[in-house]
């Protein structure tokens, strides 16, 4: 696997000048990339060709005549899914059970696994060209606002990852595989794992002159307490988000707990299956890079929805990976386009997300969002409700110590039976569990595990 710095200038000028022309040309480019993207996959992958076989020629399809794909069904399908030979399914698990190859390429890709929020995970294989596709087209999307803080960020310190650092994550890996390719792409970048017991993470940022953090807001809630506190010292410059939602609400209280933060807080969105996904510009929207990634909207039977209302789930198409084509791929996300141009006066789209339906906690005929429970304790570090039936619930709590754990258990679980009762739903169990709260295998934190698979009632 290589990377070449001569195709991602490529990506950069194709970038820049895909912009300048305006609506008319990104549309023109978005079109001949899917053909060519639907031509290779049609030709290459048996999956797709046995998909596409009643589909318009290539040179003539259109968004609306592809079927669209879900994660299950490709899965089931990876060895005719890929337009490679060369990395069968079993090739690519045992590759991924070896930790010590994280980051490290296969038969000229690299792979990679998501976390399997939405309930089951997936293997992502990333050929050079995306590599080149996301530092190329991030450096043409930069305005003099960009530029400027990552001078700033160089100047005062290191950007530091934290981030799942126990598996096949991109969080960790592909900032690993960029370092083995390219050392220079990722200069000044360090990584510290999120796992690790939360006094410990702090130490480690401590002892870091840290000038940018890289992380899950549900990881960033944390630190925003041990800073409250007064345990975290450090006075980054910008930070930067991605992989769930940054509430408003956690946004103005990352605001008032780190005064130094000159350049805010850059919120991105992208999934494993494509990291760069969309650009956020000086006025904080985020906008779809749509040269190489279509982003719709659509409603729970897959047909596009106006822009200004919120989506059931998205699909997704990416055009820079042809080894592994993800064509209208239901990523399961709840977004909304917005209805005004954007400040900035960028001609890509933009777009706000709301959340996905795998957060969602289902209760008999009751669908609760996790915002709903209030679970901060100032005695605890960290608490967590965790959905073990349809009516039975645990909470996990890392105390500050042994002896007011009763207090805070007590507490919380007042709380939590109250937001029940105010939602008309009785005979809900809340029991005290031994467990320590639980973060994903990727390094999030998630407040609220709902039960997966669970019916509802009636």
């Amino acid at each position: 696997m290589r990377f070449s710095l001569l195709r991602m200038f490529g990506y950069f000028l194709g970038g820049l000048w895909t912009a300048w022309g305006g609506r008319k040309r990104i549309e023109a480019k978005q079109r001949r990339n899917l053909r060519r993207l639907v031509e290779k996959a049609r030709a290459d992958s048996p999956l797709f060709h046995r998909l596409y076989a009643d589909v318009p020629p290539s040179s003539e399809v259109e968004l609306r005549d592809l079927p669209v794909t879900r994660k299950p069904d490709l899965m089931r399908a990876f060895d005719d899914w890929l337009t490679i030979r060369t990395l069968p399914l079993e090739k690519a698990r045992a590759h991924l059970a070896d930790m010590s190859k994280i980051g490290v390429p296969i038969g000229g890709v690299a792979v990679f696994r998501t976390s399997g929020t939405s309930g089951e995970p997936a293997i992502i294989v990333l050929p050079s060209r995306f590599l080149e596709y996301s530092f190329g087209i991030s450096l043409a999307r930069f305005e003099r606002y960009h530029w400027k803080f990552l001078r700033e960020m160089r100047e005062r310190g290191m950007r530091v990852t934290v981030t799942g650092g126990n598996g096949h994550f991109a969080g960790t890996g592909y900032n690993k595989l960029v370092r083995s390719l390219h050392p220079r792409l990722v200069q000044g970048v360090t990584f510290v794992e999120a796992e690790q017991p939360i006094a410990r993470l702090v130490e480690q940022l401590n002892a870091i002159p840290v000038s940018n953090i890289v992380t899950y807001p549900s990881v960033l809630t944390i630190l925003v307490k041990e800073k409250e506190a007064g345990r975290l010292k450090i006075e980054p410059v910008i930070l930067n988000t991605g992989g769930e939602t940054l509430t408003n609400e956690l946004r103005e209280r990352v605001r008032r707990a780190f005064p130094s933060l000159k350049y805010g807080i850059l919120d991105a969105y992208g999934c494993t299956e494509c990291l760069v996904l969309s650009f956020v510009c000086s006025h904080g929207r985020k906008h779809v890079h749509e040269d190489w990634v279509i982003l719709e909207a659509v409603d729970d039977t897959m047909r596009p929805v106006p822009d200004g209302t919120l989506s059931d789930t998205a699909l997704l198409t990416v055009l820079a990976n042809d080894a592994q084509p993800f064509i209208r791929y239901d990523i399961g996300d709840c977004i909304r386009f917005h209805t005004d141009p954007c400040p900035c006066g960028s001609p890509f789209r933009s777009f706000e997300v709301e959340g996905r339906e795998a957060t969602l906690v289902h209760v008999g005929d009751a669908t609760l969002s996790p915002l709903i429970f209030e679970l901060e304790h100032e005695r605890a570090r960290r608490v967590q409700l965790a959905q073990t039936g349809e009516r039975e619930f645990e909470i996990r709590i890392d105390a500050a110590d042994e002896a007011t754990a009763e207090v805070v258990f007590q507490e919380v679980s007042q709380s939590v039976q109250r937001v029940f009762r105010d939602n008309g739903l009785e005979d809900i169990t809340v029991r005290k569990s031994e467990t320590p709260p639980q973060l994903t295998a990727s390094g999030k934190f998630h407040e609220v595990l709902p039960l997966r698979g669970v019916k509802r009632e009636g």
